[in-house]
């Protein structure tokens, strides 16, 4: 056996802990690598599932390195795409975005008893796919002279993930529905963005993670829609009031309708998107 293949016997056999394990995990590129390892060894078989037990966890979460330093969304810098530092800003905010999007899907994964099997088999393919995405990003950084932690980012992604702890409904209605549905409709204009800047590299790369968001979001669609009707809710009214309660940001547009739709959101849904 490669040594660099046999098991680590500090990860956990079953796969809720094992997320608990990797979302604990500081250093991102391990977390990353550790988290596509994990999908790979939950499709050979060699890992277990239990849906039921409570997990307590120990220490921070999630984990994440001491850089990049947050800040308020507004004390982002925003820099010129037309230079070498402003691409780099653009896909390190790229990069942030998929290092908090594997610790949400980390999160859903292990936090939430109960639910079905496909429930946690759907999250691990949602984490490991963002692990994927940061990978491809923090790679394509370097070779712009940057790593990740090298300019401030905001923490807004997980702000709503802590507030949202409690019920896996308000996850599902406000993480992947709401600010990761955002994402399908800022892609567009942050690809054309790349590509004007003659950074064919990096807007191919976000052909790979809008395909692979549309999935994304569509799997919070799903797993919402499941949630509402065990729970008896109508999910157009459930949504609303979900919104006001954990004080979700108010929708804007334009928004891409197409791939809205292709992640499933209900033509009720559509139309009932700002104007």
């Amino acid at each position: 056996m490669n040594p660099s293949s046999a098991p680590n016997p500090d990860i956990p056999k079953e796969l809720r802990r094992a997320a608990l394990h990797w979302l604990r995990e500081t250093d991102a590129g391990m977390k990353a690598d550790g988290v596509r390892a994990l999908a790979r060894t939950w499709a050979d078989g060699r890992m277990m599932l239990d849906v039921n037990s409570g997990i307590a966890p120990a220490g921070d979460i999630p984990g994440r390195p001491p850089r990049p330093a947050l800040v308020a969304p507004r004390e982002v810098k925003h820099r010129s795409m037309r230079t070498v530092e402003g691409r780099s800003a653009m896909i390190h905010a790229l990069a942030h975005i998929e290092f908090n999007a594997i610790n949400l899907a980390l999160d859903a994964l292990w936090r939430f008893p109960g639910m079905p099997a496909d429930y946690y088999a759907d999250w691990l393919k949602v984490a490991s796919e963002e692990a994927l995405h940061y990978s491809l990003l923090a790679a394509h950084l370097a070779t712009l002279g940057h790593a990740y932690g090298d300019f401030s980012a905001h923490n807004s992604l997980w702000d709503m993930a802590e507030k949202t702890n409690a019920d896996v409904l308000a996850r599902m209605a406000l993480v992947p529905r709401t600010l990761e549905a955002r994402g399908l409709d800022a892609s567009p204009a942050v690809r054309a963005k790349l590509a004007q800047a003659g950074d064919e590299a990096g807007a191919s790369i976000l052909d790979i993670i809008l395909r692979d968001e549309i999935g994304h979001v569509a799997i919070g669609n799903r797993w919402y829609a499941w949630l509402c009707r065990d729970r008896g809710l109508e999910p157009l009214a459930a949504y609303a009031e979900l919104a006001a309660q954990y004080k979700a940001p108010p929708l804007r547009g334009p928004f891409n309708l197409d791939a809205r739709r292709a992640a499933g959101f209900t033509d009720a849904e559509i139309a009932a998107l700002p104007t």
